[in-house]
C-alpha cells in the first residue's frame, strides 16, 4: 500500500538525496568528482526501490538501514570536503550539502519507526486470528 505515512517519508529522503545530486555537481572529494554523483544515483535507485517493496516490511527495514549507513558515509566525505576547502568557506551555499544527507537520513529514521509500528499492528491482528 503505497498510500501509508512511511511512503511520504521514504519520498522525502528521496528528495533529499535528489538536492545532494543537484547542489553536488562541483564537489571534488578524494580527488574525484564524480563520487558524490554516483553515490547519490545508487541511494536514490535504492530509496526508490524501498518505497515499492511495500509488502515486505522487514526488507523494507533493511534496505532503510543500509540506506541510513549510505548517508552517514555522505555526511563523512562532505564534512571532510568542507573541512579542507582552500580559503575557508567564503559563499554560504558551500555549507549546505552536508544538510541533504542528514535530512534524509531523519525522514528515513522516522520512516522505520512507522514500519515498526505497521509490523506490529500486523502481528497482533495475526494473533487475534
Amino acid at each position: 500500500m503505497l498510500q501509508r505515512i512511511q511512503t511520504i517519508w521514504m519520498f522525502l529522503a528521496v528528495l533529499g538525496t535528489f538536492f545532494l545530486y543537484l547542489s553536488s555537481q562541483d564537489v571534488e572529494a578524494f580527488g574525484s568528482t564524480m563520487l558524490l554523483p554516483i553515490a547519490c544515483c545508487v541511494l536514490i535507485v535504492l530509496e526508490t526501490w524501498t518505497i515499492f517493496s511495500y509488502k515486505n516490511r522487514k526488507n523494507q527495514m533493511m534496505l532503510n538501514s543500509i540506506s541510513i549507513f549510505i548517508n552517514a558515509l555522505l555526511i563523512g566525505v562532505l564534512a571532510y570536503w568542507l573541512l579542507n576547502l582552500p580559503g575557508g568557506m567564503q559563499f554560504p551555499e558551500k555549507g549546505i550539502e552536508p544538510l541533504f544527507p542528514f535530512l534524509s537520513t531523519v525522514c528515513l529514521l522516522i520512516a522505520n519507526v512507522f514500519i515498526k509500528r505497521d509490523e506490529r499492528l500486523v502481528k497482533s491482528v495475526d494473533r487475534l486470528r
